[in-house]
């Protein structure tokens, strides 16, 4: 199970593996996150970066080194990485690499819920995203074959990763439609029957009464 980090914001591992490379001040943190790509990884948002910055020197994973200015520009303050930072960053990457979590994708919110709309609408909306992601994995191929030949991989896996998941999805969007076009889909009649009829096949009812999936009861037993 993961462990509760004193400052969980993923924004935070970031500001710690940069800081790692010497001391900086906050304006440097950011542009280095930019150049490094981690505000695409890490979801980083960057009106938090202030209280990320200052919640980890509150907990004594940064400490304050000195100040900075430079010309007419206001004082800026320098932050240095400290040895509980350093092995907090360690032990989260250790806990990233190791530990599977949960998550809680869009689209799965939406596929739980697509027997509200017809099969053809289904059809049509999953081929326009099939598209989508098909773009996606051409523009992130082309990307990664740039980058290659400038950045060694090890700064490039995640990127590959990305990649990977989409083009796994794009490949399951692709057999899903196929099912579902070629009527081969399971319950695919009672599904449109429901929209033809406006009301729901009896067979649903006795499973909604249920009151759980199979998937979901093995959840809970």
């Amino acid at each position: 199970m993961a462990a509760k980090r004193k400052v969980d914001n993923l924004m935070a591992l970031s500001v710690l593996a940069t800081v790692m490379q010497r001391p900086m001040h906050r304006y440097e943190i950011a542009s280095l996150i930019r150049a490094h790509g981690k505000d695409q990884d890490m979801g980083v948002k960057w009106g938090s970066l202030y209280t990320v910055v200052q919640n980890l020197a509150k907990h004594g994973f940064l400490e304050i080194v000195g100040t900075d200015r430079q010309g007419a520009r206001p004082e800026r303050t320098i932050y240095r990485i400290t040895e509980a930072g350093r092995q907090e960053m360690l032990d989260w990457t250790r806990e990233l690499l190791s530990t599977p979590e949960p998550e809680s994708p869009r689209f799965a919110a939406g596929l739980s819920v697509q027997m509200t709309l017809p099969p053809g609408e289904v059809i049509a909306l999953l081929r326009t995203r099939l598209g989508a992601l098909e773009a996606s994995v051409e523009d992130q191929r082309a990307s990664m074959a740039a980058y290659a030949r400038d950045i060694p991989r090890l700064f490039l896996v995640e990127n590959e990763y990305t990649l990977a998941l989409v083009e796994a999805e794009a490949a399951w969007v692709r057999a899903l439609l196929d099912e579902l076009e070629t009527g081969t889909f399971p319950g695919l009649a009672t599904w449109q029957a429901f929209h033809d009829t406006g009301e729901l096949p009896q067979e649903l009812v006795d499973l909604a009464e249920k009151g759980a999936t199979p998937a979901h009861q093995s959840e809970t037993e």
